[in-house]
């Protein structure tokens, strides 16, 4: 029985650890080049809505939706929605260099209003809430004969939709791309120093907007990615707020795995986990505080931070400009 109980635990915490692993993936891209972006939850309400709202019409508009455009539809139209909220980033902090963080709490409230008014004007609903059972069914289908053929090992490992192994897949790719490619390396040297960089001949500013549209593409397929899998392939207009809490997680654990795209993957797990205790605790007979619960992500993440900051070693700081606005003017 205890067993069943972690096994279960341990599923829910690599479903939820997915779409926050994604999420904090676009974040973590868009701070190797210097840049700071506190719209994170914003992009991500944005991407969930976009997303949702394409599937939902084409669903209810065809008798037998086809998978292949579903999957498109939702990843598409989620990663060109947050993309747009990329370019006002990018357009406000790199071109005009406004404050990024002031920047990024007002993209933060834009989006999360912009996605409530999408929700609201395109998706007509007396009780407010509407599922997509279609697009639920497409993008949380588990692999054939793996996902229950294999005992324990298919429940931990093979029993999730293709989205939990497409995010993996994306890690490994962003580990290759920012430590074993020339682009990733320029990248990386924007972040640090782009006044260096721009010496070199590196264009500061096309990689910096690069990253800031690529990285939110991420948060908002994130977006997407939590409502099929975290909220079953449901929207409502009250889900907008506990989107936003996810986005903020996922720039704590950016922190947390103290930029470096690998340990994203057992970092997203141990917030998972943390996250589901108060569900799967007292099945176990362990009573807990649930605010106590809510709490331990934030609290591991300061506690990072202390013992990084405390050490000085270099290799487990972020990009030396993080948050700064580059003037070439002064390098």
């Amino acid at each position: 029985m205890t067993v069943d109980i972690l096994i279960g635990w341990l599923q829910q915490a690599i479903r939820f650890a997915a779409f926050i692993m994604l999420a904090s993936l676009g974040e973590l891209l868009i701070e190797k080049s210097g840049s700071l972006n506190l719209g994170t939850p914003g992009t991500m309400c944005v991407g969930a809505a976009a997303g949702f709202i394409s599937v939902f019409y084409y669903c209810n508009s065809t008798e037998d939706p086809n998978a292949a455009i579903i999957i498109l539809l939702a990843l598409g139209v989620s990663f060109v929605a947050a993309t747009f909220m990329g370019v006002l980033f990018g357009f406000f902090t790199i071109s005009l260099r406004i404050n990024q963080n002031v920047v990024g709490l007002v993209m933060t409230m834009f989006g999360c209003g912009l996605a409530e008014f999408l929700s609201v004007y395109f998706i007509k609903s007396e009780s407010g809430n509407v599922r997509c059972q279609e697009a639920y069914d497409v993008l949380t289908a588990k692999i054939p004969f793996l996902s229950d053929k294999l005992g324990y090992v298919s429940d931990i490992l093979f029993s999730y939709g293709f989205m939990v192994y497409a995010t993996i897949a994306l890690i490994v790719g962003m580990m290759i791309f920012l430590y074993r490619t020339r682009a990733g390396l320029n990248l990386r040297a924007v972040g640090e120093n782009p006044g260096t960089a721009d010496a070199a001949g590196i264009n500061v500013t096309g990689y910096k907007y690069a990253a800031a549209c690529v990285g939110s593409g991420l948060i908002g397929m994130a977006g997407i990615f939590c409502v099929m899998e975290f909220k079953s392939g449901a929207w409502a207009t009250a889900d907008v707020p506990a989107i936003e809490a996810f986005g903020w997680l996922a720039v704590a654990l950016v922190i947390f795995a103290l930029w470096k795209p690998i340990n994203l993957l057992w970092g997203a797990v141990v917030f998972g986990v943390c996250y589901w205790a108060e569900s799967y605790l007292p099945q176990m007979g362990i009573v807990i505080s649930t605010d106590i619960v809510q709490m331990l992500p934030y609290v591991i993440t300061i506690l990072v931070l202390i013992v990084v900051n405390l050490r000085k070693n270099k290799e487990n700081q972020g990009p030396a400009s993080l948050g700064l606005p580059y003037f070439r003017e002064e390098r």
